[in-house]
C-alpha cells in the first residue's frame, strides 16, 4: 500500500479514498456524522484519565475527536506539566502525598470523578491500570472503567492464576512457583528445585519493574530485596514470581480487544525483544521473519486465552519464543493499554483508545466492523522509545530542565509525547519516558531508515537522553536482519559506543549568557574594554591560484637544499612574528585564532615572499589552552589550510619543547614528530641558558622528525663594550662552531631582550659569516630601546639572511622592529624584500583595527614608549610588558623602576646569566622577592640560609634547567642548597621514557573519549591546564568560534551576531534579555537563535555566594562517594565509624522507578555521612566520606 494511502489512513480523514484498504475504517467515517447506532449501554460524555504524561495526552486526543469531555488529574509535582493542559478540566490530587501515590490514591481519585460528574474513568498504563480494587471501585461508584472486568483485572494482573488459566486454556508455560513467594528462602528452594537461570518477577504489577535475573545463588537474597522493594514502591506490593528463565527468547505479543459479548479478536503481534533491565526499548509490528506457523499458533493462542477468561477491552498476551527449538512459552498478560500499541494501530489502521471507549459504552467488535477475517496488517511500523536516560552509566535516569527542543518528523512518523518542549521541567520521581517516536514503511528495512532519519533530526538538551543508543540499535545488522533476542543488548557492546553529542550552540550560548551574568571566563589585564569595532577584513581575488612560497622549495627539495636555496637568494629575506611574538609582547599572549584566520588567506596570496610566518611555540601553547579555551594543535591546522605556501615556524625550548620545565625526551622527540605532521616546518631551538645538551638534543628531535634544525644561541651582554668579556666574540664562535657542527640547517641569533646593537651585529654576523659562509643566519631581535630597525639594516649589511619583524600596528616597544620600515629602507637596495609597501600597510590597518579588540591586554595601558635602560637591566620583552602589569595591577606601578634595578642585582646574584624562558623567570622571581622583602643584593648573600626562596631560584641552582656558562656563583648556591644534591647532568636524559598508551587510557577513563596524539602530547605537557580545558569545553563548546568582543566580555543586549560553526553552519544569535534572580540563585538569559528563542539558566555566581548548596562529591577523589543520579535515599546501610569492605552496599537509591544500589568504591572507614533516608539528592552530591 502506498505511503499516501498509509497518512490518509491514520488521519482518518473521509477526503481520500483510500479507506477500502481498511474495510474496519468506514465505521469510524459513518459514525462520526452519526450513521451507526449503539447496540448496548451509555455513551460517554465525560471521561477521567487517571494517569499522566503522553498516554494521558493519547487518550485525551481520541476522546477530542470523539466529542467525549475530559478531565486530567495532576499531583503537586505535576502542575507545570502539558497533559494537565490537553485537557478540558484538570485537578490536583494526593496534595502532600509522595509523587507516585498521588495516582495510586484510589478513593480520592473517585471522589474527585463522583464530585465532576465523570461517567468513565481511562487508567492508561502503570499506576493503577492492572489494579483490581480500583476498577471496582469505579465500577462500584458506576463509573465506567475503560479496561477488562475487576474480576479479569484480579485474574491476569496475579500470575499465578494467569498462569493456571493458560494450562487450563492448553496453552504451555514456562515452569515457575505455584504462588507468589514473600522471602528470598523461597526463591532458594526453588532454585534447588528447578535450577539456574531464574527470573524473578513482580507478581501484581509488569514493565519491567520489580524484576531481576539470577545466575548465581550467593545473588538471591539481593536480588530478591532489591526486586522486591521496587515492586512495592511501583505497584504496593512487594510479592514476587519466580519461574525458569528462558536463554536468547524473543518477546513476541499478541494485541487483543474483547466486547461484553464473549468475541475476542488478535490485531496481530509484536515483536519487544530489544529491552533493557526487561524494559522494552523498541517495538517492532509484525515480528519480522516470524515463522508463518509459529505466528498463526502464537495468534489462536492468545484468543483462546483471552477467550477462555471472558476478556473484555483491549489487552496483550505475552510469549517468549524459543528460536533454538520453536517452542513458545505464555509469560502474562497485560490487562491494559500497552507503552507499544502505537505500532499495532499503524499496521492495521484501528484507532485502540477509541475502540476501547466504544467497547466500554457497550458496543460489540461487529458494531466496530472489528471482525477478524477484516483486520489485515499492512507493512511494518517500528517504536522507539526516547528516555531521559544515559546509556553511557547503565541507562542511569536523568532529570531537569530542557533547554531546547526539536522533534523529527515527516512522512512516516508519528511522534507521541507529554511534556517535550523547552522549558519543561523532567522530574526524578516518573517514568524516564519522553517521546515515542512511530516510523511506519511498507516494508522493515524502510521504517527503520525512516527512524534513524527521524532519531537523527531530534535535537534534546538540557537531559541526556538514549538516542545516540537507539540510533547504533536502529543502524545495527542485527537489528535490520529482523532476527534478534532479548540479549541482543547485552551481546553487543558497541551499540554503546556512544558519539559524544555535540550540543555546539547550546553550550556556546551558555557560555555566553554565563559571561553576561558572571562576567569574563578570562581575567583582563586592565578596565579598557573590547571596542565595538569589527575589523576589515582585505579583499582577495580566490580566482587565482595561490602563488608559490618558500614552503613550495621546502617540500619539494627537504632542508639541506632548502637551507642552500637561501644563501643563494639575492634579497633578505623576512620572517613576520605578528602572529606569536608580537602579541606576545604587547597583547599577553591573548590573540585568538579567529583573528589570525581571518587575516591568513591575506598572507598567503599577497605576501608569498615572506620566508616564515612564526605563528606557533613559546607561551602561545599553554596560554591558548589555559585563557582562550581552543587547542594550540587546531590553531596550527586551521592556519595551514589557509596558508599552504610559506614556511611555519615555531620557538622551541630545547629540552623544555613548549613547556617550563623538564620532560622525558620521547616527549620532545615525539613532540616534533607530530608538530611536523600538523604542519609546522622550521624550528628555532634554544635553551634559557645556551647549555648545550639540551640545545642538541632539541635539534636532534626536530631533525628526526624531519623539520628544518634552526639551531640558536641566545644573545645577552655587549659585544660592542671590550670591557665586558663573560660574554665575548669567542664564546658566541665557540657555541656557532657546536651547532654548525650539530648539522643545524639554520644558525639562529636570538635576541630576546634587543640588546644587540647595531655595531655589536656587524662584529657578530661578519665573524659567523667569515668562518661559515654557507650557512644561512636568522637574527631576532626586540625593538625595546627603539633601535631594531637599525640593528637589522647593520645585520644586512654584515651578511644575514633572515631578520624578524612584526608589521607595523604590531611592532615597536617590546615587539620586534617595523615591518614597514625595513621594507621601506630597503626598497631600491642590492637586497630589497620584494614585498610591496602597499601590501604591508594593507596588512597593518587590519591588525589596527584587529589590535582594539585586545584593550583589556594592551600594554600601551602602562608602556608609553621604548626604553634604552633596557642595555642596563637585560630583561626580554615579553618578560618586561609582563612584569610592568604585574606592578601597576597590584598598585605599585611607583614600584617598576625598582623592580627593574632588583632585576638586574638579581641577575648578578645568579651569576650574570642568559635570561629567556624559563631563566628570565628564575631572575624575576627572586627580583620580586628581593622587592617585596626590602633586600639588596648584599642583604641576600648574607641571610641566603634562612630565607626562604622562590621554589624557581632553589631549582636554577640544583641544576633541574641546566648549567650556566661559568657555573653556579659561590657561596651562594652552596647556602641556598643547604646540603641538598644537585644535578650534575641533563635531567631528561635520566627520565623514564613517557607511557603515552597509559595516559590514554587515564583520559579515556576520565572524559569518556578517545584521544589523538595531540591531545596526549597537550595533557604530557600540562596535565592541569588540559584537564581544565577539557572541562571547560565540554561545558561551553568551540568557544573559539565566537568573534572576539564577545569571548572577552560577551554582547550588548539586543545584539545580533553571526557565529560561523563550521563550513556553511552559520548561527545567528540575537540576546534578548537576563532575567531576575531566581530563589536557586539563578538568572535566565534569552536569547533567538536562527530565529528561535532558546534560553539558558545560569548560576549567578555573586548572588550564590549567600546561598547554601549540598556539597558535591569531590571528582577523582575515590573516597568521596556521590549520588550516581538524582532520585530519593530508600535507605542507608551504613552509619558513621562502619569499615566497608570494596563493593560493599552504602544505600539505596530511587530514581524513575528503579532502585539502585550505590556500593563502596574502596575499601575503609565511614568517616562521615551527609544524607539521611528519605532525602532527594542531584546527580554528584556527596553521600558520604570513605577513609
Amino acid at each position: 500500500m502506498s505511503s499516501t494511502m498509509l497518512l490518509a489512513s491514520r488521519r482518518l480523514t473521509p477526503l481520500l479514498r483510500t479507506s477500502q484498504n481498511f474495510p474496519l475504517l468506514r465505521y469510524y467515517l459513518k459514525t462520526d456524522t452519526g450513521a451507526t447506532q449503539n447496540t448496548s449501554g451509555r455513551k460517554i460524555k465525560k471521561l477521567m484519565v487517571a494517569n499522566r504524561g503522553e498516554i494521558a495526552i493519547r487518550i485525551f486526543r481520541a476522546c477530542t475527536e470523539m466529542n467525549i469531555r475530559t478531565v486530567a488529574i495532576y499531583s503537586e509535582q505535576d502542575k507545570m506539566q502539558m497533559h494537565r493542559q490537553k485537557a478540558d478540566e484538570s485537578y490536583l490530587i494526593g496534595k502532600s502525598l509522595p509523587p507516585v501515590a498521588a495516582y495510586l490514591n484510589i478513593p480520592e481519585i473517585i471522589q474527585l470523578a463522583l464530585r465532576h460528574n465523570v461517567e468513565a474513568i481511562h487508567p492508561g498504563y502503570g499506576f493503577l491500570s492492572e489494579r483490581s480494587e480500583f476498577a471496582q471501585a469505579c465500577t462500584d461508584a458506576g463509573i465506567i472503567f475503560i479496561g477488562p472486568p475487576a474480576k479479569v483485572v484480579k485474574r491476569m494482573g496475579d500470575k499465578v492464576e494467569a498462569r493456571q488459566a493458560a494450562i487450563n486454556a492448553n496453552v504451555s508455560v514456562v515452569p515457575g512457583s505455584p504462588g507468589p513467594i514473600t522471602s528470598s528462602e523461597e526463591a532458594m528452594e526453588f532454585c534447588k528445585q528447578y535450577g539456574l537461570p531464574v527470573i524473578l518477577k513482580a507478581a501484581y504489577g509488569g514493565g519491567g519493574r520489580g524484576m531481576r535475573v539470577v545466575r548465581r545463588l550467593e545473588d538471591i537474597k539481593q536480588n530478591f530485596e532489591l526486586a522486591s522493594s521496587e515492586a512495592l514502591a511501583a505497584f504496593g506490593n512487594g510479592a514476587m514470581f519466580i519461574e525458569k528463565f528462558i536463554e536468547r527468547p524473543r518477546h513476541i505479543e499478541v494485541q487483543i480487544l474483547g466486547d461484553k459479548y464473549g468475541n475476542v479478536v488478535h490485531l496481530y503481534e509484536r515483536d519487544c525483544s530489544v529491552q533493557r533491565r526487561h524494559q522494552k526499548l523498541v517495538e517492532i509490528a509484525p515480528a519480522p521473519s516470524l515463522d508463518p506457523t509459529v505466528r498463526k499458533s502464537l495468534l489462536n493462542d492468545a484468543v483462546r486465552l483471552a477467550s477462555s477468561v471472558d476478556y473484555e477491552n483491549a489487552g496483550t498476551v505475552e510469549f517468549l519464543y524459543d528460536q533454538t527449538t520453536g517452542h513458545y512459552y505464555f509469560i502474562e498478560v497485560n490487562a491494559r493499554l500497552q507503552v507499544e500499541h502505537t505500532v499495532t494501530e499503524e499496521i492495521t489502521g484501528v484507532d485502540l483508545v477509541r475502540s476501547q471507549i466504544r467497547l466500554a459504552e457497550g458496543r460489540s467488535l461487529s458494531d466496530l466492523n472489528l471482525c477478524q477475517d477484516k483486520i489485515e496488517p499492512h507493512g511494518f511500523a517500528i517504536q522507539c522509545r526516547i528516555t531521559t536516560e544515559d546509556p553511557a552509566k547503565q541507562f542511569q535516569p536523568d532529570s531537569g530542565r530542557i533547554e531546547v527542543f526539536q522533534s523529527g518528523e515527516g512522512m512516516g512518523i508519528r511522534v507521541d509525547s507529554a511534556s517535550a518542549f523547552a522549558g519543561a521541567i523532567i522530574s526524578p520521581y516518573y517514568d524516564s519516558l519522553l517521546v515515542k517516536i512511530i516510523a511506519r514503511a511498507s516494508n522493515f528495512r524502510l521504517a527503520a531508515k525512516k527512524m534513524l532519519r527521524s532519531l537523527a533530526e531530534f535535537r534534546i538538551h538540557g537531559v541526556k537522553t538514549n538516542i545516540p543508543f537507539l540510533m547504533n540499535v536502529i543502524k545495527h545488522e542485527q537489528f535490520l536482519s529482523g532476527i534478534v533476542d532479548t540479549n541482543f543488548i547485552d551481546e553487543h557492546p558497541d551499540l554503546f559506543d556512544l558519539p559524544p553529542a555535540k550540543q555546539r550552540a547550546q553550550k556556546l550560548l551558555r557560555y555566553i549568557g554565563n559571561t553576561m551574568v558572571n562576567g569574563p571566563s578570562t581575567l583582563l589585564a586592565t578596565k579598557l574594554p573590547p571596542s565595538d569595532i569589527e575589523p576589515k577584513v582585505p579583499k582577495i581575488s580566490y580566482a587565482n591560484s595561490i602563488p608559490r612560497g618558500w614552503r613550495n622549495i621546502l617540500l619539494e627539495k627537504g632542508p639541506v637544499e632548502f637551507s642552500k636555496a637561501i644563501r643563494s637568494h639575492p634579497h633578505l629575506l623576512i620572517t613576520d612574528t605578528t602572529m606569536r611574538d608580537a602579541h606576545q609582547s604587547l597583547l599577553a599572549t591573548r590573540v585568538r585564532t579567529f583573528d589570525l584566520l581571518r587575516i591568513g588567506p591575506y598572507l598567503a596570496y599577497q605576501m608569498p615572499q615572506l620566508f616564515s610566518i612564526e605563528n606557533w611555540g613559546g607561551a602561545t601553547f599553554d596560554v591558548s589552552m589555559r585563557f582562550l579555551h581552543e587547542c594550540p594543535w587546531g590553531r596550527l591546522e586551521q592556519l595551514r589550510n589557509v596558508i599552504p605556501n610559506i614556511p611555519f615556524q615555531m620557538l622551541l625550548r630545547g629540552a623544555n619543547a613548549v613547556g617550563y620545565k623538564n620532560y622525558p625526551d620521547n616527549i620532545i622527540y615525539k613532540f616534533c614528530e607530530v608538530a611536523v605532521k600538523n604542519g609546522i616546518d622550521i624550528f628555532r631551538i634554544f635553551d634559557s641558558l645556551n647549555y648545550l645538551p639540551n640545545l642538541l638534543m632539541g635539534m636532534d628531535a626536530v631533525g628526526t622528525a624531519g623539520g628544518v634544525v634552526e639551531g640558536s644561541i641566545c644573545y645577552s651582554g655587549d659585544l660592542s663594550n671590550p670591557k665586558l668579556d663573560k660574554y665575548n666574540l669567542k664564546y658566541y664562535m665557540d657555541l656557532t662552531d657546536q651547532l654548525v657542527k650539530a648539522g643545524t640547517h639554520i644558525l639562529g641569533i636570538k635576541d630576546m631582550a634587543g640588546l644587540l646593537k647595531p655595531n655589536a651585529a656587524r662584529i657578530l654576523l661578519s665573524a659567523i659569516r667569515d668562518r661559515y659562509p654557507d650557512i644561512p643566519i636568522h637574527l631576532h631581535t626586540h625593538d625595546t630601546a627603539g633601535a631594531g630597525v637599525a640593528c637589522l639594516l647593520a645585520a644586512a649589511e654584515s651578511g644575514v639572511d633572515i631578520v624578524d619583524v612584526a608589521v607595523d600596528s604590531m611592532s615597536g616597544l617590546t615587539s620586534q622592529p617595523s615591518m614597514g620600515a625595513l621594507v621601506a629602507c630597503l626598497k631600491h637596495t642590492d637586497i630589497d624584500t620584494g614585498l610591496s609597501s602597499e601590501d604591508v600597510s594593507t596588512y597593518s590597518a587590519y591588525w589596527e583595527q584587529t589590535r582594539s579588540l585586545y584593550a583589556p591586554f594592551e600594554c600601551t595601558t602602562t608602556m608609553r614608549s621604548g626604553n634604552a635602560d633596557v642595555y642596563e637591566n637585560q630583561i626580554p620583552g615579553g618578560q618586561y610588558t609582563n612584569l610592568q602589569f604585574q606592578s601597576y595591577s597590584l598598585g605599585l606601578g611607583d614600584q617598576f623602576e625598582n623592580v627593574k634595578r632588583k632585576y638586574t642585582e638579581a641577575n648578578q646574584l645568579l651569576g650574570d646569566i642568559i635570561k629567556v624562558t624559563p631563566s628570565s623567570k628564575i631572575v624575576g622571581d627572586l627580583a620580586q622577592f628581593m622587592v617585596q622583602n626590602g633586600l639588596s643584593a648584599q642583604q641576600v648573600l648574607d641571610r641566603a640560609e634562612e630565607l626562604s626562596f622562590p621554589s624557581s631560584v632553589i631549582e636554577f641552582f640544583s641544576g633541574e634547567i641546566g648549567f650556566p656558562y661559568g657555573g653556579f656563583p659561590e657561596p651562594l648556591r652552596t647556602k641556598i642548597m643547604r646540603g641538598q644534591k644537585a644535578k650534575t647532568e641533563r635531567v631528561g636524559s635520566h627520565m623514564e621514557p613517557f607511557d603515552f598508551d597509559k595516559l590514554a587510557k587515564q583520559l579515556k577513563e576520565k572524559f569518556k573519549r578517545d584521544f589523538d596524539e595531540r591531545d596526549l602530547l597537550s595533557a604530557a605537557l600540562y596535565p592541569k591546564v588540559f584537564d581544565e580545558f577539557e572541562e571547560f569545553r565540554k561545558i561551553y563548546g568551540p568557544v573559539d568560534r565566537l568573534p572576539t568582543r564577545m569571548f572577552f566580555v560577551g554582547p550588548k543586549i539586543a545584539e545580533e551576531f553571526p557565529v560561523d560553526l563550521e563550513t556553511g553552519k552559520m548561527l545567528h544569535i540575537k540576546t534578548l534579555a537576563v532575567g531576575e534572580l531566581t530563589k536557586a540563585g539563578e538568572r535566565e538569559v534569552f536569547f533567538e537563535m536562527n530565529g528561535q528563542l532558546r534560553s539558558i539558566l545560569i548560576s549567578d555566581k555573586e548572588a550564590t555566594k549567600s546561598i547554601s548548596f549540598h556539597p558535591k562529591a569531590l571528582k577523582g577523589v575515590k573516597g568521596s562517594v556521590g549520588s550516581p543520579m538524582p532520585g530519593e535515599l530508600v535507605t542507608i546501610n551504613v552509619k558513621d565509624g562502619d569499615v566497608v569492605e570494596k563493593g560493599q552496599k552504602l544505600a539505596t537509591l530511587s530514581a524513575m522507578k528503579m532502585e539502585m544500589s550505590i556500593t563502596a568504591p574502596i575499601s575503609g572507614c565511614i568517616k562521615k555521612i551527609y544524607v539521611s533516608s528519605g532525602m532527594k539528592v542531584s546527580g554528584d552530591d556527596l553521600l558520604l566520606d570513605i577513609e
